[in-house]
């Protein structure tokens, strides 16, 4: 099942995709506990696809590939405020000048959860999306102040859907910029599999559904510049795209 958040003018709602017939059908509430059809359809020209969740926190998997096992999770944190959907732009700090993309499955969290088993932590997953796990590399390198490296508003990209029915096991994930591959990896590379990520993480903190686990990327991320286009596409879920404009310089916000 392929389980989306879309705009309908106003109108912010959860629906379920249904790729044959080209509609989106949909849905009352969250579907994390339920799915409740409305009884609505909308074509794909009356919507825009959004984030595919809300979630309280993002957890980034560090050194999740490679030939070095580190001797526990390396881990950081992005806040929801940095997550965008499809096709909204990643906007380039001004204090940044290395902004790297890389390219990651991401973890759905369906259930609460606190301390799970590895042996029944699938059973808390509502399903898996790709993820844009970008970072202001010289920001991050200095002084491995990662999470302040991933925070900025933008840089987490989700989307397009969320896919329930998948074995993560052995998915193809590649990144192109303008066209070009610049990632070409699979997750059965990665260091601690789907299971192995929910249960450490649900050790260190609860987890609420619509969390999101980022759990690492191949070899061959890289900088973007501004007028870049991204795509993270993950085999039997699709592709997300972003464009990268230029250094958002910061505004200040005014309290009453």
């Amino acid at each position: 099942m392929l389980i989306a958040r879309v705009a309908a003018g106003d109108d912010r709602m959860y629906a379920r995709v249904d790729t044959d017939a080209g509609l989106f059908h949909l849905l009352s509430g969250a579907p994390f506990d339920e799915i409740r059809p409305t009884g609505e359809t909308r074509p794909p020209a009356e919507v825009r696809l959004l984030a595919p969740t809300e979630p309280s926190k993002v957890l980034v998997a560090g050194r999740n590939y490679g030939d070095v096992l580190t001797p526990d999770l390396v881990v950081f944190m992005k806040p929801s405020t940095s997550v965008i959907g499809p096709d909204s732009p990643v906007l380039l700090p001004v204090e940044a000048k290395e902004v790297r993309y890389e390219g990651e499955l991401a973890v759905v969290i369906g259930r609460r959860c606190r301390d799970t088993p590895e042996d029944v932590a699938d059973q808390v997953v509502f399903g898996y999306t790709c993820a844009n796990d970008v970072t202001a590399w010289d920001i991050g390198e200095p002084s491995g102040h990662w999470t302040k490296a991933k925070s900025f508003d933008t840089f987490c990209p989700l989307g397009p859907w969320i896919r329930t029915d998948l074995d993560p096991m052995n998915l193809g994930l590649r990144t192109t910029v303008n066209g070009e591959v610049r990632q070409d990896g699979s997750t059965k590379q990665m260091n601690r599999d789907v299971r192995a990520l929910v249960a450490r993480c649900s050790t260190l903190m609860t987890l609420l559904p619509g969390d999101v686990i980022l759990t690492g990327t191949p070899a061959g991320g890289g900088a973007l510049r501004s007028g870049d286009e991204v795509t993270v596409q993950i085999d039997e879920i699709g592709s997300l795209s972003n464009p990268v404009a230029g250094r958002r310089v910061p505004s200040p916000t005014t309290l009453a």
